[in-house]
């Protein structure tokens, strides 16, 4: 279908916020320092909010995670919370494998029982393999099965170099994630269930007279940083994946094999400081919010409304957000019926010359087809108007 390119003036307005008026000035991207170089097998850092990635060396690497893998258990709890499988006043008798699990444990004893939530504090605080086989068998009647159902979910959020084998990340040659899936997960829970996500912020957690410290150091060290977990085993060495918020602009990183736990939070600051300082994050529209009309033929109204799908958000070098340029077109002649969710046009936005983004425009409400009179009339319409277009 041929596209058209239009600007009636009921969507003008809907550019202003983006369309620089000195269009005709040439762009230059201006100088930013080189991005730090850390030592670690493999890290990332990417703006929580467009996904964009900022920074990264070998990011799809395939690596031992050790106990990054409980972001995985953890999530997959929370969304069985969300769909109402399980409760977090739930409580879970502790099986004798859970109990004898080594590694960092939350030390629950065989045969008592935990509630959900308690669990979800000792996997994502105190790391506990034990929480982690308990909710594991708890969800899915084995760890084994769990493990199943964490790969059809990495698989899901677009993990291609993971697979688990376990709900622990205790070592198995065929368990194995990369940087790159690592911040995908961590995106998916801080925004998919931010209630259950501030508990990533707690800097310890109290259970059998026990109180463990959170191990990511950086929730001590820089108050922006709100999350999310950390790993180690001597395979895997000192892993971290880490968010922070400044002025309104998430980030998330992830550092791979590091060796040491100072050297994990040494080497993600500066990943996080690189990130805040040179770049910035801006939603301009958001998904399912008027853009503009466009006019339907042989339906039973005249106009659709259109908008975006997803939120339109861009992460830049700083000082370049505000030279973006936006143009929007429409397919040529829409004709009824239109479903909602229909594509109907394009928004690209440009720096200079260079497209960085482009989205499809979609119909926010369904158009359905007008009477036999609208439908006759519409078409005698379109043949003069296609005579002179």
């Amino acid at each position: 279908m041929n596209i058209k390119t239009c600007m009636p003036r009921f969507i003008v307005l809907a550019l202003l916020a983006i369309v620089t008026t000195a269009a005709s000035v040439a762009w230059a991207a201006p100088a930013i320092p080189s991005p730090p170089q850390l030592a670690a097998k493999s890290y990332m850092l990417m703006d929580a909010a467009s996904g964009k990635v900022l920074i990264e060396s070998n990011s799809d690497e395939r690596l031992p995670p050790a106990s990054l893998t409980k972001l995985m258990t953890a999530y997959i709890a929370t969304l069985e919370i969300q769909k109402g499988q399980i409760s977090d006043s739930d409580l879970v008798t502790v099986s004798e494998k859970a109990w004898r699990t080594g590694g960092s444990r939350m030390f629950i004893q065989v045969n008592t029982q935990v509630s959900v939530d308690d669990l979800l504090h000792g996997i994502i605080i105190q790391s506990g393999n034990d929480a982690s086989v308990a909710m594991a068998e708890h969800i899915a009647g084995s760890e084994e099965a769990f493990a199943d159902m964490m790969n059809t979910t990495a698989q899901r959020l677009g993990m291609s170099n993971t697979h688990f084998m376990n709900a622990t990340g205790l070592p198995d040659p065929e368990h194995y994630s990369s940087a790159h899936d690592m911040a995908k997960l961590a995106r998916a829970i801080i925004y998919q269930d931010p209630a259950h996500y501030a508990i990533y912020a707690q800097k310890e957690f109290f259970w059998n007279n026990i109180k463990q410290p959170n191990r990511n150091l950086l929730l001590w060290r820089d108050k922006t940083v709100d999350g999310l977990k950390t790993g180690h085993t001597e395979e895997a060495g000192y892993c971290l994946v880490a968010s922070a918020v400044r002025d309104g602009m998430r980030l998330i990183s992830v550092v791979f094999g590091t060796d040491s736990e100072q050297a994990r939070a040494a080497e993600t600051q500066k990943l996080l400081t690189y990130g805040f300082r040179f770049f910035e994050t801006r939603t301009f529209y958001q998904k399912g919010v008027e853009l503009a009309q466009q006019q339907v033929w042989k339906g039973q109204q005249s106009q659709v409304k259109a908008g975006l799908a997803e939120d339109l958000t861009l992460t830049l070098p700083r000082g370049q957000l505000d030279k973006l340029q936006a143009s929007m077109s429409f397919n040529d002649t829409l004709i009824a019926p239109i479903s909602q969710g229909q594509v109907v046009g394009k928004v690209e936005v440009k720096l200079g010359e260079e497209v960085l983004h482009s989205a499809d425009l979609v119909a926010l409400e369904a158009v359905e087809e007008g009477g036999l009179f609208r439908r006759v009339w519409d078409s005698i319409r379109l043949f003069f108007y296609s005579l002179f277009n």
